[in-house]
């Protein structure tokens, strides 16, 4: 066989597999609780010029930290060991579960990333300090981060709300799900731990846009 067409089959079946990748929907990302913070907080909890140490890379410039820290509440109630995200933000902001408000005994709205008035306070603890923020804790709300050639595809514009499927052993609809379109974001679904596990989904799974 010649070069010219082993190129030839390689590509088509490079096609066929991205196809069938499409095909099959939007790739399910979940979001465990995490923090993200201002350089002013971070420099409070973890010394001053401190600077984020990427753990795993998520998408664009986003990662996943070595950096951890203690969440308390107004209640004194805490969880150690949540997870940074980066690059800093300019606003520190933290994003748990429904399940998580029952252990911290706090009542954070569901709020797309970033809207943080009237959300729950919460104290941060680092290891060289402690921050209290008066607004600053939500449940994030289910969302698709999309690419412009993928918006382009389904028709969708940033910010758009759609409702999706997944069809698993415990077939679920997500209705008045955000979608979010920049050039730096992977198409992906983002749920957190609750939705999850009610609905036996996993880091990987697909949902399928609905039409409306």
């Amino acid at each position: 066989m010649d070069n010219n067409l082993q190129d030839i089959i390689a590509n088509a079946v490079v096609s066929i597999l991205k196809q069938k990748e499409e095909s099959n929907g939007i790739k399910v990302g979940v979001s465990a609780r995490h923090v993200h913070l201002s350089q002013e907080d971070l420099e409070t909890l973890f010394g001053k010029g401190h600077e984020l140490t990427p753990k795993k890379m998520l998408m664009g410039d986003q990662f996943a930290a070595e950096e951890c820290v203690t969440l308390v509440s107004p209640s004194l109630r805490t969880i150690e060991g949540v997870r940074v995200l980066g690059p800093v933000r300019k606003q520190s902001q933290v994003e748990i579960s429904r399940t998580d408000t029952f252990k911290l005994k706090v009542s954070p709205p569901v709020r797309p990333s970033g809207e943080l008035k009237g959300s729950a306070p919460m104290a941060l603890v680092g290891p060289k300090g402690s921050v209290f923020l008066n607004e600053c804790c939500i449940i994030a709300n289910r969302h698709i981060h999309m690419t412009p050639a993928d918006a382009e595809k389904y028709g969708i514009k940033d910010n758009d709300i759609v409702d999706v499927e997944i069809q698993n052993s415990k077939p679920t609809r997500f209705f008045n799900v955000q979608v979010r379109v920049r050039e730096d974001f992977n198409t992906e679904m983002h749920i957190d731990t609750d939705d999850a596990n009610a609905c036996a989904i996993k880091t990987g799974d697909r949902v399928m846009i609905l039409e409306k």
